[in-house]
């Protein structure tokens, strides 16, 4: 009976735990939407681990380091992105010690100088808790549908 007594207490124990790393790990993803609604690179930085362990799969490119996707990728969309509505859905973490990955749905609106955007897809994000925190390490998105008006 020891033994089923020990394993509860471990379950009753650690349930809310995980449920605060789920918690935890959803609010870092839609920090990052929010960012990105708002154009705001420094608000995103908070949520990335800012080093050359970043590595990004998004339009059929790879960016590797957190320079490279800031400086050649997500710098320039903030630029060029007016009008940004940036929604993450469907957010479903998963835990293995101090790594996480969690997949989503997005959808994304926004108008360029010659274009209007909308489109949505699924995306998968990797996260690495850092000094008790969660950043994101990878992220890959697949569009399912990009709709522009010229």
């Amino acid at each position: 009976m020891s033994r089923i007594s020990t394993v509860l207490c471990i379950l009753l124990v650690s349930a809310p735990l995980l449920a605060a790393d789920s918690d935890a790990i959803r609010e870092t993803l839609l920090a990052h939407a929010r960012g990105v609604e708002a154009g705001d690179l420094s608000a995103i930085a908070k949520v990335w681990a800012n080093d050359d362990s970043v590595v990004v799969f998004e339009n059929g490119r790879a960016n590797n380091g957190w320079a490279d996707y800031r400086d050649h990728h997500l710098g320039r969309e903030l630029a060029a992105f007016k009008n940004t509505h940036y929604a993450l859905t469907d957010i479903t973490p998963h835990m293995s010690g101090d790594t996480a990955w969690a997949t989503f749905k997005y959808a994304l609106t926004a108008d360029t100088a010659t274009r209007h955007i909308d489109g949505s897809g699924v995306g998968t994000a990797g996260l690495e808790r850092r000094r008790g925190q969660w950043r994101i390490v990878h992220w890959h998105s697949s569009s399912s549908s990009s709709r522009s008006r010229d």
